[in-house]
């Protein structure tokens, strides 16, 4: 039996950028091509070639939309990748949207750049285009989950649910008798949004998310320490800033607090969604019902009382606009876009509160306000931060260490390796500690570039 082979191009040591080539005698397939974000090393990254000829790839499989799984595809377009990329319909749904948002919200940075002088780029360029998107946007072929998918005449593959955002899967890949899992990330099995993730039964290698590998979500009531936020932050006259990602994330906020707010729990204030394809990502919630929780109902009131803003002028609108309000606004980690307005505006006042609700990479604005900094930087000018950084970590999409575990559970036979990436270090060393510990299975930890023999 012929051999193949894993390498990794990214998410190896870090929670974002995930790349993971399979290399096998009748083709090689890329799972995942995202964006590295966070720490200036890692996204100097992405203005590099990926160091393969991506001409000769026979496929890409995207395993669902956020941005650090799918967001270089336009660059591996340019480079000259012109197979199939297979996903599930929701995530061709909305990798469009997450793209085309990317996209135009790099115009936009670069733009601004420009004009204010603080680049040292002379001009400033975005790292694509929303052009660049269409054209990628051709090579895209939707798949059911659950259905074995042949792609050559040795190897399978098969989309399987596993919550975390809507459409997303975790990946069984069957090639000469050997079944290699790509997890993808791993959803809760408690969302307010989402059904539990599906869990595989056998697998010879996995290949495994590691981002809360050392750390287990709180067991709080989510909607009670969402409720005391927004009445204190009202109590104080003050605007809540919710930086979150357009697609699953803002979604859950929204259906939050309008039940919130039918229940007579907070007040009746003014929220905004502000992405350019913000209410596009809402409303195909409406169109993939068996991928979600929400009736037709539920899903049509997630626009309840919600503005969604769509162009530049009126975020510079809403900044100014007085009285308390909630402003759910891209991107999640504060490394750039429409949500850096309101944090010029709003972090220097102690009235006001930040609110995180998802995971802050290493090196990013996030991260920062999370760790205690004095002040941000932004558009070239620091920012004292007086407002108040609050956080809600159990509404996290990702599965925790004692969730991962049980995602593991059914597998009987101990796979050959079990490789950790989408974690830092900290994270996926625990996680390693812990599956060998428990389970007694072998686990790895891929650096950068490095290729593994699947014998």
């Amino acid at each position: 039996m012929t051999s193949a082979a894993l390498q990794f191009f990214g998410a190896a040591g870090t929670v974002t950028g995930s790349r993971h080539l399979l290399k096998t005698p009748s083709g090689d397939y890329l799972v995942d091509c995202g964006l590295f974000q966070g720490l200036k090393a890692l996204r100097l990254l992405n203005w590099a070639p990926i160091p393969i000829d991506v001409s000769k790839l026979n496929a890409v499989i995207l395993t669902h939309a956020h941005l650090d799984h799918c967001g270089y595809l336009p660059l591996l377009f340019r480079q000259g990748f012109r197979k199939t990329i297979y996903c599930s319909a929701p995530t061709r749904a909305l990798t469009e949207i997450i793209l085309r948002d990317s996209a135009k919200i790099q115009e936009e940075d670069a733009a601004i750049a420009n004009k204010k002088r603080y680049t040292k780029h002379k001009p400033a360029v975005p790292l694509y285009t929303v052009q660049d998107v269409e054209k990628v946007l051709d090579l895209f072929q939707t798949v059911e989950s659950d259905q074995w998918i042949p792609i050559s005449s040795d190897l399978r593959f098969m989309f399987r649910k596993v919550g975390h955002i809507l459409g997303a899967a975790f990946v069984e890949v069957e090639w000469s008798g050997r079944r290699i899992i790509f997890s993808g990330d791993i959803g809760r099995p408690f969302s307010p949004l989402l059904n539990a993730p599906s869990k595989p039964a056998a697998a010879d290698y996995i290949v495994m998310e590691s981002t809360y590998g050392d750390r287990l979500h709180p067991p709080v009531d989510t909607s009670d320490e969402l409720a005391g936020i927004i009445i204190d932050t009202i109590r104080d006259k003050g605007n809540l800033l919710i930086p979150s990602f357009a697609v699953g994330r803002a979604q859950e906020l929204m259906h939050m607090v309008n039940m919130l707010k039918r229940a007579n729990r907070i007040p009746d204030i003014p929220v905004y969604l502000d992405s350019p394809m913000g209410s596009n990502a809402t409303a195909i919630f409406r169109k993939y019902p068996d991928w979600h929780k929400l009736s037709a109902e539920e899903c049509d009131s997630l626009f309840e009382r919600v503005r969604i803003i769509s162009e530049f002028e009126e975020t510079l609108d809403v900044v100014e606009t007085p009285g308390s309000k909630i402003v759910i606004a891209a991107s999640g980690m504060l490394t750039g876009g429409r949500v850096l307005f309101y944090l010029e505006k709003y972090l220097e006042h102690k009235r006001n509160a930040i609110l995180f609700t998802g995971y802050q990479a290493e090196g990013t604005r996030g991260r920062s306000l999370l760790q205690g900094t004095h002040e941000i930087k932004m558009h070239g000018s620091y920012y004292p931060v007086r407002a108040r950084v609050r956080t809600l970590s159990a509404m996290s999409g990702h599965a925790d260490q004692h969730e991962i575990l049980d995602w593991l559970s059914e597998i009987k036979e101990p796979p050959k390796t079990v490789f950790l990436v989408h974690g830092e270090e900290a994270a996926r060393q625990a996680l390693r500690l812990k599956i060998e510990s428990d389970l007694g299975w072998k686990v790895r930890s891929p650096v950068t570039l490095e290729t593994f023999g699947l014998d």
